[in-house]
Formats: structure tokens, sequence, C-alpha cells
């Protein structure tokens, strides 16, 4: 199986696990949507992801959740959980954080639409939760982003 990875291009699947220690969004990896033309969803949820506040140093502890709609090109999970795993040294606000992965992901796959939300354990008796999306210019899927962006939170 690694050999048929390595073969797809693919470096961390099949392979040790190598942990970075800062912020290392080159360890992300794509591999081809077999399946370009269907329009469907493709969610991750980090539970443990972890970075640390830029003021204080102390830990910040959330559950990331990242919904997409590929296109060409899709994230490979073990590289994600590699990349979310290096934030864990860095230094960043809440919002940050989930706007660098967001833009990272946007970057590397430029998927159909994407949105991602952080969900922060309370840090002095409140709870952050940003949210950041992001649509296809000139797409269906830029009129999506900014529908859900404006109803974001409607339902709690």
């Amino acid at each position: 199986m690694s050999e048929n990875r390595k073969a797809d291009g693919l470096q961390a699947l099949g392979a040790k696990t190598r942990y970075r220690m800062d912020y290392a969004p080159e360890v992300l990896e794509t591999f081809e949507n077999k399946h370009p033309e269907n329009d469907y969803w493709v969610q991750f949820n980090c539970p443990e992801f972890t970075s640390l506040c830029p003021i204080t140093g102390q830990p910040d502890f959330a559950e990331i959740r990242i919904s997409y709609v590929p296109a060409e090109k899709m994230v490979e999970s073990k590289s994600l959980k590699l990349y979310l795993f290096s934030f864990r040294n860095h230094g960043d606000f809440h919002e940050d954080c989930v706007n660098v992965i967001m833009k990272d992901l946007v970057k590397l796959m430029a998927p159909k639409y994407i949105e991602v939300t952080g969900y922060f354990t309370p840090r002095g008796g409140i709870s952050i939760y940003p949210y950041a999306n992001y649509g296809r210019p000139g797409t269906e899927f830029e009129q999506l982003a900014r529908h859900r962006f404006m109803n974001h939170g409607m339902n709690r």
C-alpha cells in the first residue's frame, strides 16, 4: 500500500509520522477528486486542536470543523491532521487560526466552497467560535458563501 500511495504523489500516508513543532502548511497534500462533476460535501472534525495564545503563551483548545465542496483536488486526511497538529506550538488568536486554515486550504485545493469553524473552549469565562468561508468567485458557490455567511448562527 505504501508504494501505491508514493506513486500517487502522497508522502505522509503510509509513512512514519513526523510531527512538526510549528506552523507547517507545506505538509498539506492533495489527491485527485475522482468525481469533480458531482457537488458533494466533505467534512473533517478535529476535536483536539491546540494552539497558543500569542500574548500569554497559554494553550488554547478547540474543535475545528472543516466542510468543503471539492473541485479537482481534495486534501489528504493524514496531511491535514499533521498540518492542524503544527499549530500546537504556534501563537495566534482564535480568529487568525480559523482564517489561516481556510486560506491555506483554498490555496491548496481551490475548492468550489469551503467553511471553517473553530469551537474554542472557554478562557476567562468566554467561548469564541470564529467562522470563515469562501465560495469560488463567479459561481453559484460564491452566492452560497454569501448566503451561509449572512445566515451563520441563525439556528442557535
